[in-house]
């Protein structure tokens, strides 16, 4: 990653040690790692589980000895890469060579996850946070993970996993992509929205559950990031784990997705169009 260390020390992320899993449904578990999520989900009428993203770079053996006390020595079918930020995908390439398996993202997503394209910058004006402030220091690609990566099925099949299905939830990333169990309406929205207010290094810090649109500072397209979240909340998900924040459901998820969607434009966006 580029400049990583100078990166968690500007976060002032190397005090916080949010590195503990919790329960978020049925055979779903979240890892939160410093101010990042993973996810593990089991299905164990086969005994088959996945992780969805993989946080910063060097938290491979986090994440190596949460999965061994949840699932022993078994591997995971696959990684699935919510999208392609530094904080989702830095530990991808050494954990897909750990346990020998494939990573997997939706084919918007392949370009700067192959090489060919760096995310835009980061808009350090936007949220008004001492976050958005750091935000230029980030690392934005391109990455290469040619060899080990493949677009996931176009027919939102999760490979691994036969109760899940992958959505197309644009907006933060042109390729970003969430998750929905339909028997529980269990959802792993990923960034698409968040339940700490990324921006605000106190909020981060804190780790009070509140929802929050995805990320300004890296967010592309404000136009798609709300037609996403309204594509989720018409879901009515009982329960979702996000990429940074705890898990949220109850009132404060189906409250809160109203709330987010009726005042969007005036308080998630950059700027209002």
């Amino acid at each position: 990653m580029k400049d990583e260390t100078r990166q968690h020390l500007a976060l002032g992320l190397t005090s916080i040690r949010h590195n503990h899993h919790q329960t978020v449904a049925s055979n779903v578990i979240q890892l939160t790692l410093k101010f990042v999520n993973v996810c593990f989900i089991e299905e164990p009428e086969t005994q088959r589980w996945i992780l969805i993203d993989t946080a910063l770079s060097r938290q491979e053996k986090k994440i190596i000895d949460c999965a061994r006390y949840l699932f022993g020595n078994r591997a995971p079918e696959a990684i699935i890469l919510t999208h392609g930020h530094f904080d989702h995908i830095g530990s991808a390439l050494p954990l897909s060579h750990h346990w020998q398996v494939p990573l997997y993202a939706s084919d918007l997503e392949l370009p700067y996850l192959t090489g060919s394209r760096a995310y835009p910058p980061a808009n350090a004006e936007a949220g008004g946070g001492t976050i958005s402030r750091l935000s230029p220091l980030f690392s934005r690609g391109p990455y290469n993970f040619n060899g080990v990566l493949s677009p996931l099925p176009e027919d939102g099949t999760v490979p691994g996993l036969a109760t899940w299905r992958w959505l197309q939830t644009p907006g933060h990333t042109p390729g970003h992509i969430s998750l929905f169990r339909e028997y529980d309406r269990s959802l792993i929205a990923g960034d698409a929205f968040v339940s700490v207010q990324q921006e605000s290094l106190r909020r981060v810090f804190l780790q009070r559950p509140q929802l929050s649109g995805p990320p300004r500072y890296f967010t592309q397209d404000w136009e798609h990031a709300f037609e996403s979240i309204k594509k989720l909340a018409m879901l009515s998900p009982s329960v979702a784990a996000t990429g940074h924040g705890p898990p949220i459901g109850g009132p404060g998820l189906t409250d809160g997705l109203k709330s987010m969607l009726a005042h969007f434009y005036s308080s998630n966006t950059p700027y209002a169009p």
